[in-house]
């Protein structure tokens, strides 16, 4: 997975983990699906899910509704939810990252070479000079990944440990990784060598037609956002930290939205918090309709053990 953003008409920052931004659809039509995927944290399953009891839905649905209430208070607030939500990205991009070690790991020593790397994802080492590109535009984006790579890398030893990958892997949860995702996204986006990512910059390629009146919608949404969310200091330009802003996915912004979400479709008596009663009233939200891609958390003892 590489960081970078790329403009909106080819679809903004990949989360990683993460569900998709909108909480419905256009109409703002109730999303089932997305809910649930909100609140159990996966998309993998489904069948197990479905042939689940419905006394053991609800009984590891009440598991992980006292999980989330961190306070006790028997409500789940926008705080909690958020924090929740929050904590289910993170702990499957982990898990996603420890299942990929094991795969890339071919002689099982505990450490990803990077040519065992090369092999997983192209089925052969690809070698390259240091100073010459490659012809192939996915292929010379090896050159990156090398200096991640490389980067991640923190006891010298050949190749990363477990927690170097996560590092390769996730650079935007690891602090030791902040320098480079900056240097990375500098790199790309700093056309000028200034420092900084000017406005135009943080567009790209994009140039208006000479015979449209005014830029399209999706252009004046990334300006919005340039101006409005990014350029804190409003210079004009995206300094290091601002730019970091840009790059690492928000996680935090997705999970409040989707927490409002919930408690806008579930919350019956209008006081902006979720009750248990509220939630097993309105789980078919959450838990049943068609068969789905999530229900994950249910089967997951990390997330309904009682103990944990």
């Amino acid at each position: 997975m590489r960081l970078g953003p790329r403009p909106a008409a080819l679809g903004l920052l990949l989360l990683l983990c993460a569900p998709a931004a909108g909480a419905g659809d256009a109409q703002g039509e109730h999303r089932t699906d997305y809910d649930r995927e909100a609140l159990l944290g996966g998309q993998e399953e489904v069948d197990e899910y479905v042939k689940l009891a419905p006394e053991e839905q609800q009984k590891r649905l009440k598991s992980i509704i006292k999980k989330i209430d961190l306070d006790s208070d028997g409500f789940l607030t926008e705080s909690e939810l958020s924090s929740w939500i929050q904590m289910s990205f993170k702990h499957y991009a982990m898990q996603e990252a420890k299942q990929q070690f094991v795969e890339y790991d071919k002689n099982s020593d505990g450490r990803v070479s990077w040519d065992e790397y090369n092999i997983q994802m192209y089925d052969r080492v690809i070698d390259f000079d240091e100073n010459t590109a490659l012809d192939d535009a996915e292929e010379e984006s090896f050159r990156q990944d090398k200096k991640r790579f490389e980067k991640a890398n923190q006891d010298s030893d050949p190749g990363l440990n477990l927690e170097e990958f996560i590092a390769f892997e996730h650079p935007e949860e690891v602090d030791y990784m902040t320098e480079f995702v900056i240097e990375e996204a500098l790199e790309e986006h700093d056309k000028n060598g200034d420092g900084f990512v000017s406005l135009e910059e943080f567009l790209g390629d994009y140039r208006r037609d000479p015979a449209a009146n005014e830029d399209p919608e999706w252009i004046l949404v990334e300006k919005d956002r340039f101006l409005n969310d990014y350029d804190r200091d409003a210079d004009g330009r995206l300094d290091p930290q601002e730019l970091l802003s840009w790059v690492v996915p928000n996680n935090q912004g997705i999970a409040q939205e989707e927490a409002l979400h919930l408690i806008d479709e579930m919350d019956l008596n209008n006081d902006r918090k979720l009750s248990e009663a509220e939630i097993l009233e309105n789980q078919d939200l959450f838990l049943t309709s068609e068969a789905t891609d999530y229900g994950r958390q249910l089967h997951d003892e990390y997330f309904y053990h009682d103990e944990l």
